[in-house]
């Protein structure tokens, strides 16, 4: 299956990419893709697309990361909405100012069972006094 995808070039902390037509099982490594279809700079933020062979190769059956995807559809080359790139955290979420969640095989200490009967002695229980106790 064939995938657009972003391939770096460029020195170290000066980074530049090629978009570029590849396997998608195999790294776009040493150029070894089938056909460059642009180029971005991140720095400069300078785009160039062959919108043409973009679209050609989706009508094809490529599939474009969600990177270039994004990419595509700002440059008004592909219509549709925008794809999330980043994953949610599988972690779940505190409450905020509570206990925090346990980490990864830890256990979970069991919490203590509340009953609610109420208890046998009551405030005015304790109020009354025994007649032995009167002066």
């Amino acid at each position: 299956m064939l995938t657009i995808r972003l391939f770096r070039v460029g020195r170290k902390n000066q980074p530049a990419f090629k978009i570029v037509v590849c396997n998608k099982q195999n790294a776009a490594s040493r150029g070894r893709f089938v056909e460059e279809v642009g180029f971005y700079d991140p720095l400069t933020k300078q785009r160039n697309l062959k919108g043409d062979r973009v679209k050609y190769w989706l009508s094809v059956g490529a599939k474009a990361s969600p990177t270039v995807h994004n990419m595509l559809v700002t440059d008004k080359v592909v219509e549709g909405p925008k794809i999330a790139k980043h994953k949610l955290s599988k972690k779940p979420a505190s409450p905020i100012g509570g206990p925090a969640a346990p980490a990864a095989g830890q256990a979970v200490p069991p919490k203590a069972e509340q009953t609610s009967a109420a208890p046998e002695t009551t405030l005015e229980a304790s109020k009354e006094v025994s007649p032995e106790s009167k002066p």
